[in-house]
């Protein structure tokens, strides 16, 4: 659940941070487009982050089982 949780979280920033980047373009607000910038990148490392724990956490299942 709380994977779910994550993904919907990380998706939900990406969205956010794409539009503040299309905001800040259309008013010519370079602040607001730098800060949707970093909230996509943020939302794509922590992506990247949790698929990472998830590899790992099945290598050591996997491991577990073979025992």
């Amino acid at each position: 659940m709380a994977e779910l949780k994550s993904k919907i979280k990380n998706t939900k920033d990406k969205i956010a941070g794409k539009a503040k980047v299309a905001f800040g373009k259309a008013t010519g607000n370079e602040e607001t487009e730098l800060k949707g910038k970093i909230q996509s990148k943020k939302a794509d490392v922590k992506e990247t982050l949790d698929d990472t724990k998830e590899k790992i956490a099945k290598k050591i299942n996997d491991m577990d089982k073979d025992k």
